[in-house]
């Protein structure tokens, strides 16, 4: 167990970034006040527009620098579409930030609240989304992008499948299956992409035989996306590719009340990153009506991480109460305008303060 303080990255990004990262910020210094913990030091480092603005590039190095030398970082999103020109055709920062580190696994949970307005009321799924390779060309090669023009009518993408990233990946969700419902399905496309999909398939079943209680079962994309919508309710923990998992995590948390509840984590063996599953809501920033949720629950995965990486009680104990905090606040009527509720960002963020300073002890 670690006997200094924590140093945590604070990434704010675009959009909605400024609003929902300190929201979570202060829900985090709540918790681990109310559990005994030492207080992290928050480390504000630069990265998006106002990046480019002071230093010329929307993920400087120093920033890349400085996260390395942290314990973990919270990234806000980011409004890379927007960006000027060279900036909006390189890398993403989070597509830079997860590539630089190796940030292999990217854990998406959709859970639904009481009273969170919920299409499947029930849900509680975890995705396992491979974050290195697949189908999105901006992360699969070593240097460049697997997507290119050999001429200017003719636009082509590589998706990349290997045994060992996907047996990495696989063994992650295999454990988490482990500790949770016993049950993984695998979601591929091994009917039409019979070399990728089907390599990504079959070694996941291979893993499987070294974990005889998890039950397995595994669908095509497209059938995968029809049970979600009706079915969520019937998941547990969901293993897929680079592209399918961003695709079918933003449906998972619709499904289970709105993509402003929905959280994740990217994490190596010695590196994380919270970061909302959703994007910057251009539309809406500065206008204080943003769901601060999906941050927050992605601050209490990245409190679990820690905890389980230096064996630290007191951590795991404040993540219990940040997830404690926010469902007491949505349960007791108190949510943004996405769940049904007319809560403002900092309305919904003193109410949760509140209510884990109020609360008992999680366990």
């Amino acid at each position: 167990m670690t006997n200094t303080p924590y140093r945590l990255g604070v990434l704010h990004g675009d959009g909605i970034g400024p609003e929902i990262v300190p929201a979570a910020v202060a829900i985090v210094d709540a918790a681990l006040a109310a559990s005994g913990a030492e207080p992290v030091e928050w480390v504000e480092l630069p990265l998006g527009a106002s990046a480019i603005e002071t230093h010329g590039a929307h993920t400087p190095e120093s920033t890349l620098d400085e996260l390395a030398g942290l314990d973990a970082w919270l990234l806000g999103p980011h409004d890379s579409v927007s960006y000027p020109e060279p900036f909006r055709s390189q890398l993403n920062p989070s597509g830079t930030i997860r590539k630089h580190f190796g940030l292999f696994a990217n854990i998406r949970p959709a859970k639904a609240f009481p009273g969170g307005n919920a299409v499947v009321p029930d849900t509680d799924l975890v995705i396992v989304r491979e974050n290195t390779e697949g189908f999105y060309a901006d992360r699969n090669t070593h240097a460049g992008t697997g997507e290119f023009m050999p001429s200017p009518d003719v636009a082509i993408a590589m998706g990349i499948i290997t045994r060992a990233a996907t047996e990495r990946i696989a063994r992650t969700a295999f454990e988490l299956a482990k500790g949770r419902g016993k049950k993984l399905t695998i979601v591929h496309k091994a009917n039409v992409l019979k070399l990728t999909t089907g390599l990504f398939r079959r070694v996941c079943l291979e893993v499987a035989a070294d974990y005889p209680d998890v039950t397995v079962d595994d669908f095509h994309i497209d059938a995968m996306t029809m049970k979600l919508v009706r079915r969520a309710d019937e998941f547990d923990v969901i293993v897929t590719e680079n592209m399918f998992g961003d695709i079918l995590s933003d449906l998972a948390g619709e499904v289970a009340g709105s993509l402003g509840i929905a959280p994740s984590v990217n994490s190596s063996d010695t590196h994380a990153m919270a970061q909302a599953a959703h994007g910057s809501a251009p539309d809406i920033a500065g206008r204080n009506v943003a769901n601060p949720i999906a941050m927050v629950l992605s601050s209490a995965m990245l409190l679990e991480w820690l905890a389980a990486k230096n064996d630290d009680a007191r951590l795991r104990d404040a993540a219990a109460r940040v997830e404690n905090g926010v469902t007491a606040t949505v349960s007791g009527g108190t949510s943004t305008s996405d769940l049904g509720g007319s809560a403002s960002t900092t309305e919904f963020t003193a109410a949760v303060v509140a209510a884990i300073s109020a609360g008992k002890d999680p366990s």
